[in-house]
Parts: structure tokens; C-alpha cells; sequence
């Protein structure tokens, strides 16, 4: 019988900010489909909760703290990794922190810089990182392997007083993009995911003001829930998108093509 496309057993997930809200949610996509499972969080407590609730699926999991504004965490953090685990087959580059909000004229330079150095630039170092173990897997005759951005709608629609957060999420498209160009000949490929609201504690959960209007204005009539991402994650990090590439995956209910 064919192997399940889905089947994750034996691969290896880091997932960056994976101890709560859709970071956790991406983690017990590809935990339930086998794949053991690193999470990177500031937290320890919230990193042993998860730790806990990922091992109920059977796989292993590590979780260590790594702040991602520090370039040299990041690679301490593959070393762990990779001592550890001895390689990694697919990257959710996740972690960030909310965003002081600002418009062009008001926000400081310091917030800017602050916000971008975790949410950009430790996102592209976590990638690369990530890219440069497949690579070297892949020269050694084991291709593959799949970097994934969390993006967001502000990626297409204008997002007023928040430049420094829909910036990052653009440049993260971007390199994404280039990522799936020059790494696509190692059998690895490069997507992003695009959610809409998703209610979760940094958001304000179910019952927040931003939730209950987006229950009123998207096609499926309620928030996004961070369980609405497991499937994607055990998608994007299994064989069933082996040939899927440079791309940018809208979950969101509909609301990017809703009629009014």
C-alpha cells in the first residue's frame, strides 16, 4: 500500500514561538502526523506546557529558550537542533511580538527597529539557518525540505498606523519567494502563510471587537481558531506539497474574496 502523503514519522519540525497561540497550533499539525517536533519560545513556563501537551502524540519534542531579535540565539539554537535531533525537515519561521502602534508620521524609530529586529529579521535568520542543514542534507544525497513564513493579509491590503508590522510581513513574502528560486534545485521549498484574524490571547480571543466584526464580514462568519491552522502545517511540511513552491496561502475564512 502507498505510504500516506501526510505521514510526517521520523522528520523533524522546528517551530519558532511554538509554545502558544498558531505557533502551537502548526506544531500539533505535523505532531499528529508523526513528526517530532522543536518548539522555540521565551517562556519557560508556556514552553513545558506545550512540550507536555506535543509528547501526548507520541513523537518527541524539544523546547528551548530562544529569543529570535538575536542572531547568535537563532544559531546556537540549530546547534541544540541539530546535536539533538541531526537535522530538521521543516521550518515554521512563527515567533514575532505585537506591534506598537504608530502611523508613518508618529511611530518612533526606536519601536520600528524594535519590532522588525524578532519579527524580519530573526525570521530570516531562522530561515536560513534552517535552509543552510538542508542544503548540506541534500548535497549529501537527501533532498528536500519545506520554510515556512507566518505572513498575514496585511501582505495585500492596506494596513493604516502599523507600517513596521505589514512591512515585515511583505519582505517576508519576498524572501520567501527567492528562498523557493534558489533553493528549489535541493528539493526544498519556500511558502508563506497568510492568516486572517485569528482569535487567540494576543488577539483578544472569540470575543474581542476585531473578532465579532470579523464574524460579520467574512464568508465563513466567525474569526479564524488557531486549530484551523493544524492541517496546513501538516500540509505544507509533508510530501503531499512536494511540488508545491514560492507561494502564498490565504487562510481566512474568505475574507480576501468576500463580495462587499
Amino acid at each position: 500500500m502507498a505510504k500516506n502523503p501526510f505521514d510526517l514519522s521520523g522528520k523533524v519540525t522546528l517551530v519558532t514561538g511554538g509554545n502558544g497561540g498558531l505557533g502551537l497550533a502548526f506544531a500539533r499539525g505535523v505532531a499528529r502526523q508523526g513528526s517530532n517536533v522543536v518548539i522555540w519560545g521565551r517562556s519557560e513556563e508556556k514552553n513545558a506546557k506545550a512540550k507536555a501537551e506535543l509528547e501526548a502524540f507520541g513523537v518527541r519534542v524539544s523546547a528551548r529558550h530562544v529569543d529570535v531579535a538575536s542572531e547568535q540565539a537563532i544559531i546556537d539554537g540549530y546547534s541544540a537542533l541539530a546535536d539533538e535531533f541531526g537535522r530538521v525537515d521543516t521550518v515554521f519561521a512563527n515567533a514575532g511580538m505585537a506591534a506598537a502602534p504608530g502611523s508613518a508620521l508618529t511611530l518612533s524609530t526606536d519601536d520600528y527597529l524594535k519590532f522588525l529586529e524578532p519579527s524580519l529579521h530573526g525570521a530570516y535568520y531562522t530561515l536560513r539557518e534552517g535552509a543552510r542543514l538542508m542544503v548540506k542534507r541534500a548535497e549529501a544525497g537527501e533532498p528536500g525540505g519545506s520554510l515556512v513564513a507566518c505572513g498575514s493579509l496585511s501582505m495585500f491590503l492596506g494596513l493604516p498606523g502599523m507600517p513596521h508590522y505589514a512591512g515585515s510581513k511583505a519582505a517576508l513574502g519576498a524572501i520567501i519567494r527567492g528562498m523557493a528560486v534558489d533553493f528549489g534545485r535541493h528539493g526544498i521549498r519556500a511558502n508563506v502563510v497568510a492568516p486572517g484574524l485569528v482569535a487567540t490571547d494576543m488577539t483578544g480571543g472569540e470575543d474581542s471587537p476585531a473578532a465579532q466584526h470579523m464574524a460579520q464580514v467574512t464568508p465563513i462568519p466567525r474569526a479564524g481558531r488557531p486549530a484551523d491552522f493544524e492541517g496546513i502545517a501538516a500540509y505544507l511540511a509533508s510530501d503531499a506539497s512536494s511540488f508545491h513552491t514560492g507561494d502564498t496561502l490565504t487562510i481566512d475564512g474568505g475574507y480576501m474574496v468576500r463580495p462587499f
